[in-house]
């Protein structure tokens, strides 16, 4: 067990159960990236390639982000052999190979704590009725039945604060494993919803809100929820569903379910971070305080202005046991300290996150 990442974790997990607001962001992640620069080989390695150690590095930004593509090929890991209780699977295509982040019961800690934290600020915290006034439906498989998905791992945690049953995951298997749904479960509970009056949280993938919505249209179904009901959708299509663009599918979510339109939250999240970014529809993402973002200029490697796109990059503090500093391979337009998703770059795999224009 690596004893400094690990008082790292704790001291980071009380810090964003007390209340975090980015106080000494810079100095926390120069600290950071010293302890997974000595504990993390495979990252060491890549940095040393690069020239850069922590005694050259003197601002956050100048930290070494790692492409989410290393972590197909390479273990980008601090844990030993043997303290991974739980491995996270990039989704995509199954004829991609899937990157890989490792967990620990202590890595899942910090990852649990920010993962609520910032859940309950962006989708719970304006709520008029709180628990046990709530209901939670899920759209996506159990935790069982997809124990490599970050996205059901966050569901569940979810699901545990609410204090309500497995029973509120709608999705299922497919036979050639794809998630599909439970349709009569699903409308059933979204009735049932409408019945008692309880404000719902209604969670899923951009493709299977499609599945659920084209089902509506089908039978010619049309649901009022209840009012100050929210749904959070995330990730893209993947071939799983007809593409619509975010526009289309907010307006059909209003249209069948009787959401309005500010009502509907956006998550942005990778199997490779530990912290997600939300935003309301048409808004721009915010990632928590203890993650900072830069939008990098693919030609010239540097950020670019407010207005202008270029590629995320994502430093995230609760990252404590694999790597702080990610590049992915997503496009979004820099929007102050926030940013407005585009899609996947040009040659880049399509995965879990979103395939969708804006």
């Amino acid at each position: 067990m690596n004893t400094e990442l690990s008082r790292f974790a704790s001291y980071l997990r009380e810090l964003v159960r007390s209340g975090f607001y980015g106080e000494n962001f810079g100095a926390l992640a120069l600290n950071l990236f010293a302890l997974q620069f000595k504990g993390n080989l495979a990252y060491r390695t890549i940095c040393k390639a690069r020239g850069l150690k922590p005694e050259t590095v003197g601002h956050w930004t100048q930290i070494p982000a790692v492409p989410t593509a290393a972590f197909k090929e390479l273990e980008l890991t601090s844990l030993a052999p043997g303290e991974s209780t739980a491995v996270f699977h990039s989704s995509g295509t199954t004829a991609q190979i899937p990157s890989r982040h490792f967990h620990s019961a202590e890595s899942l800690a910090v990852y649990e704590a920010s993962l609520w934290k910032w859940f309950d600020q962006n989708l719970l915290s304006n709520f008029e009725f709180r628990t046990p006034n709530l209901e939670l439906l899920v759209l996506t498989p159990t935790p069982e039945q997809a124990p490599h998905s970050s996205l059901v791992h966050m569901f569940e945690i979810v699901r545990q604060k609410f204090g309500l049953p497995e029973s509120v995951f709608m999705g299922k298997l497919a036979a050639d494993d794809s998630w599909t749904l439970n349709f009569a479960a699903t409308i059933q509970a979204l009735k049932a919803a409408h019945a008692t009056g309880k404000t719902l949280t209604l969670l899923g993938t951009a493709f299977s809100f499609v599945h659920l919505l084209d089902y509506l249209a089908e039978k010619d179904l049309r649901l009022q929820l209840p009012a100050g009901s929210r749904v959070m959708e995330t990730g893209g299509y993947k071939n799983r569903s007809r593409t619509l663009s975010k526009a289309d599918l907010h307006a059909l979510t209003t249209e069948r379910l009787g959401v309005p339109r500010e009502n509907i939250v956006c998550e942005y999240g990778m199997s490779e971070l530990s912290s997600q970014a939300y935003a309301v529809a048409g808004g721009s993402f915010q990632f928590p305080p203890w993650a900072r973002v830069q939008i990098i200029s693919p030609e010239t490697g540097r950020e670019v202005g407010d207005g202008e796109t270029g590629l995320i990059r994502v430093f995230d503090l609760a990252n404590v046991f694999s790597v702080a500093a990610i590049q992915t391979e997503d496009l979004a337009i820099r929007r102050g300290d926030g940013f407005e998703l585009i899609g996947r770059a040009e040659q880049a795999e399509p995965r879990g996150c979103s395939l969708m224009t804006a």
